[in-house]
């Protein structure tokens, strides 16, 4: 497994991660046995970086990576999340309170098992609390060793250049790939410019970019993606016929749509970390191997064509409202 350097923590990570939100019903019911098993062979195959959230089955998914690490925890790069409260049958909002930061923090050490985190990201702005009042609690858990550096999640560029006034931020996670790529205009220059790393969530395009989805009955009812304008009706049609040229690429060069689609992503810099959602064992060495893939420059530039009318948002109106 190729390393990658996380942005001013100087932590060496795998090149890609483990992203771990499927596990817990974001794509329709997770198996734990399987989901733990996945964990193991992805640590066993070289990949250090794990990403889960407190919000993530509501608490399920930290308990499920404590679980599965509980004897690796040294050997990981352990990635959470706090700022999203409610959900469920409760009205989901962000809390980025000073107060709020150290009684999440400590929650997810507890369901973790660990006595610190590595990286800890603010899952959402709170657009009530200036982010230099919340980065500033972030910091008093540095100098407490709950945590050992600090990230954001779908912030602006602007609301970087703040944070960093009052502490460095090792990464931004953003979602990143081939059909998403808000965050290349300002956001990456100004995640480049304060050596913040750029941790691409959904690399896959939701699994649009692997070709496994046809139509929206291909995704269980409580699959978080039918709500997601995307992946409805019209949108989704008219996405799929863009995967033609996608699709020819990766049967040209004899690898899989995801390894393509991860390929690219890897290719657009050395501080670019893709952490993919792998539910079952079986995508994980299909994933890894997009680390030695290269792409020509010919390729490249087809590739980044395709997508440019993606049609549809990325999230539902009530989800997007959360991103800055």
């Amino acid at each position: 497994m190729k390393k990658r350097i996380l942005g001013s923590s100087g932590l060496e990570v795998s090149a890609i991660g483990l992203g771990c939100w499927g596990m817990s019903g974001a794509y329709g019911a997770g198996a734990r046995k399987e989901s733990i098993e996945t964990i193991h062979e992805a640590v066993d195959h070289g990949i250090n970086f794990i990403d889960t959230a407190d919000i993530y089955g509501n608490g399920h998914n930290e308990l499920l990576v404590g679980e599965a690490l509980k004897y690796l925890r040294h050997n990981i790069i352990l990635a959470t999340k706090f700022g999203f409260i409610g959900g469920e049958n409760e009205t989901l909002r962000v809390n980025g309170r000073p107060d709020y930061v150290s009684k999440a923090c400590d929650a997810s050490l507890k369901r973790l098992g660990t006595d610190f985190i590595d990286l800890y990201y603010l899952h959402r702005l709170d657009k009530n609390v200036p982010i230099e009042d919340t980065v500033g609690a972030m910091s008093r858990l540095v100098e407490q060793g709950k945590i050992r550096f600090i990230g954001l999640s779908e912030v602006s560029a602007a609301t970087l250049d703040r944070a960093v006034s009052v502490h460095p931020v090792a990464a931004l996670q953003s979602e990143y790939s081939l059909n998403t790529r808000d965050i290349e205009d300002s956001v990456i220059p100004a995640s480049r410019k304060n050596n913040i790393a750029i941790v691409a969530f959904s690399p896959l395009g939701r699994a649009l970019l692997t070709l496994s989805i046809k139509t929206i009955d291909d995704l269980e009812e409580n699959d978080f993606r039918r709500n997601i304008p995307r992946f409805q009706s019209n949108n989704l049609k008219k996405n799929l016929q863009l995967l033609n040229v996608f699709k020819e690429i990766a049967s040209y060069k004899n690898i899989t749509p995801a390894q393509l689609a991860l390929a690219w992503l890897l290719n657009r810099g050395d501080d670019v970390i893709p952490i993919p959602g792998m539910k079952t064992k079986k995508y994980v060495k299909e994933n890894i191997h997009s680390v030695n893939i290269t792409l020509s420059p010919d390729e490249t530039g087809k590739l980044d064509t395709i997508f440019d009318n993606t049609s549809g948002e990325r999230y539902s109106e009530e989800s997007g409202k959360f991103i800055e």
